[in-house]
């Protein structure tokens, strides 16, 4: 049986510089600067997660971003210590929260912001008391 990991995730922007800078100012994203055919190439490193983030030409026929909720992939989750903090701390710099904090069971706390291009990004606390 093969073993499979994860190697990235795939984000499409409008504008790299502006969409490496809200998660590295939102979440402390590790941001890696590189060229590749010539091109500047922005990926960043968030929660040991590869993300690497491709600009979309003026000229592209990519679709533009759905609402969320919506079928297929939804959103990625970055799990945090003291959420309440850590909340506090993105209303702080601005974060568009498209579900606030709450505990949809016991155990866990959840809440979801609306990122560049659309991306959905759930924050949480798991195994709480």
């Amino acid at each position: 049986m093969s073993t499979f990991t994860y190697d990235h995730i795939h984000i499409r922007s409008r504008n790299p510089e502006n969409t490496a800078a809200y998660f590295e100012r939102m979440f402390e994203a590790e941001i890696i600067r590189s060229m590749q055919e010539g091109k500047p190439r922005i990926d960043m490193k968030i929660g040991g997660q590869n993300v690497f983030i491709a600009p979309i030409e003026s000229n592209s026929k990519v679709n533009s971003p759905p609402v969320t909720p919506y079928e297929g992939l939804d959103h990625f989750g970055l799990s945090v210590k003291d959420i309440d903090k850590v909340v506090a701390g993105l209303k702080a710099k601005g974060a568009e929260f498209t579900m606030e904090l709450n505990s949809p069971r016991p155990g866990i706390k959840i809440c979801f912001i609306r990122g560049p291009e659309g991306v959905s990004i759930e924050v949480l606390e798991r195994g709480l008391k």
